[in-house]
């Protein structure tokens, strides 16, 4: 599932392209936003501002609308110049909206909604601004009241909540509680109000040095270690913990681990020893 990074670069690059021009075209295979575009015709209407919200795209429209989709697992948006053959195969177009010089579309999108800015308001599955790691508004103190309110879950799971911080998804969860030397097991109510602020923090910037245009230089560091976080698919190249199951760890030289977590059985990696849990934790299996 993209996280919050890869949906900020996806509404950057939409913006660029889409904001502030007028709809010339639009088409969808889903019937309610074609009855909608029947009723109130998206073309003619202008881009207005395209955002992020954790894992949700935001594409607001002069007439007032929203057009909210979530990629899931497998949507993608793709920009193309006009004319220019698409990377993936027709049949797995869900949206386009064009204007004279580019298309945006929606490859396998499986969300897809329009919303009045009242229906907008009340959506609950939709984050605030306020929680998104990456926006302006983003309320530090208010996430980490956020975290604190979820006592008796595991922060590993409490990270993933997009209303309470939303943008990190699993790859992230790992990596900030790697980062702070917290247990991904760990009850919230077992952390100092200094690792909840420590663990927020974190996240907000190893969010961020994803989305920097010159990304690829960011160094992270970890209590005197530093690591240069890049947007590779291979793990070995930039992350400390994810997707490094049975290699030694970056700090420790032991194996790092992994175990499934959460009612979503969620995938978390871990390192055991510079992770351990605080004295008289229970958590089953996670010492054997």
């Amino acid at each position: 599932m993209p996280e919050g990074d890869t949906i900020f670069r996806t509404a950057r690059s939409m913006g660029r392209a889409l904001i502030g021009k007028p709809i010339t075209g639009f088409r969808s295979n889903y019937p309610l936003l074609t009855r909608f575009h029947d009723d109130t015709p998206i073309t003619g209407q202008i881009v207005e501002r395209i955002e992020s919200r954790g894992k949700w795209l935001l594409i607001r429209l002069s007439g007032g609308a929203t057009l909210v989709t979530h990629m899931l697992m497998n949507g993608s948006w793709h920009l193309y110049r006009i004319g220019e053959r698409w990377q993936k195969p027709a049949r797995d177009m869900r949206i386009v909206l064009e204007n004279r010089e580019y298309q945006a579309v929606a490859f396998t999108v499986p969300v897809a909604r329009i919303y009045t800015a009242q229906a907008l308001a009340r959506e609950k599955r939709i984050p605030p601004p306020g929680a998104d790691v990456l926006n302006e508004d983003f309320d530090p103190v208010a996430a980490a009241e956020r975290i604190r309110a979820c006592a008796d879950e595991e922060i590993g799971d409490v990270l993933l909540h997009q209303r309470v911080l939303a943008g990190v998804g699993n790859v992230f969860k790992s990596e900030v509680c790697f980062v702070e030397a917290v247990n991904p097991f760990c009850l919230v109510s077992a952390l100092s109000e200094l690792q909840v602020v420590a663990l927020v923090a974190t996240a907000q910037r190893l969010v961020a040095a994803n989305v920097l245009e010159d990304s690829g230089n960011m160094i992270v560091t970890y209590r005197g270690q530093q690591r240069r976080t890049t947007r590779s698919s291979d793990p070995q190249d930039s992350l400390w913990v994810y997707g490094r199951s049975g290699a030694p760890c970056r700090r420790c030289g032991n194996a790092i681990r992994h175990r499934l977590q959460g009612p979503d059985v969620r995938v978390t990696f871990w390192c055991q020893t510079c992770q351990p849990l605080p004295e008289g934790s229970d958590v089953d299996g996670i010492q054997r």
